[in-house]
């Protein structure tokens, strides 16, 4: 007899969605960057940062 394990990773996935969140509204994407920015958010984030640390 097998057991089967379910887990859940909702948190996970909440958290991935909030950073996208927070990068759209951070970074005043426009419309089709902030659809880039699903899967690139880290990328927009780390531009963000790299501009501020370079003043």
């Amino acid at each position: 007899m097998q057991k089967i394990k379910v887990e859940q990773h909702g948190f996970t996935a909440f958290s991935w969605f909030a950073g996208w969140l927070f990068t759209v509204g951070f970074l005043h994407l426009a419309f089709w960057k902030g659809v880039l920015a699903v899967v690139l958010w880290p990328y927009y984030i780390g531009l963000a940062v790299s501009a501020l640390a370079q003043r």
